[in-house]
């Protein structure tokens, strides 16, 4: 109510990427358990995939690189260049690394999300497949899908959903605040 009456507070790229950060930081370490659990507990695996409830690094990487295809649409190019620098720049500190270790680490899960995912351009589509590759899931497959090496269609759509829950609101977080692009 008081938002309505004085506006919505602006944010700066810096403000946008805490937030941003702290967000799918809290987001997947308060659910990667239940990920590993629905993933585990999925009907179209012959045998019960072995997911460590507490390895969701590269569930964390596939988020973020996924949430970078996106920023396109809602930014700038220069506003965009300068937001995932700051993102990269916070999940560096977080992370104990510099800057150029995590550039390239956010950069080759995006790339692995294209190659796993060519030719489709759906990005949701291509986090799926990223999480059955990145946690060996073809192995616990019917003979089928497994000697194809290939996600089973009804477990990538359940993945989807899954999935489309890490993907950020750009439209909410405009209805709630003000971005004021620090960019000339």
């Amino acid at each position: 109510m008081l938002s309505t009456l004085f506006g919505k507070k602006k944010l700066t790229e810096d403000k946008i990427a805490n937030i941003f950060v702290n967000s799918i930081l809290n987001t997947v370490e308060d659910t990667f358990e239940d990920v590993a659990t629905a993933i585990m507990a999925d009907p179209e695996f012959v045998r019960q995939p072995n997911i460590d409830p507490t390895d969701s690094d590269k569930f964390l990487m596939i988020v973020i690189a996924g949430n970078f295809n996106y920023f396109s649409r809602y930014f700038s190019n220069a506003e965009e260049q300068l937001l995932k620098a700051k993102i990269t720049q916070k999940l560096a500190n977080v992370f104990g690394m510099n800057y150029d270790e995590m550039k390239n680490i956010i950069a080759s899960y995006r790339d692995f999300i294209y190659r796993v995912n060519h030719p489709s351009k759906n990005t949701l589509y291509g986090m799926s497949k990223a999480v059955f590759f990145k946690y060996r899931l073809g192995q616990f497959q019917d003979e089928y899908f497994a000697q194809l090496n290939a996600p089973n269609p009804l477990f990538l759509k359940r993945m989807d959903h899954i999935m489309e829950n890490y993907l950020w609101n750009w439209t909410a977080f405009f209805n709630k605040y003000k971005y004021q692009s620090t960019v000339h």
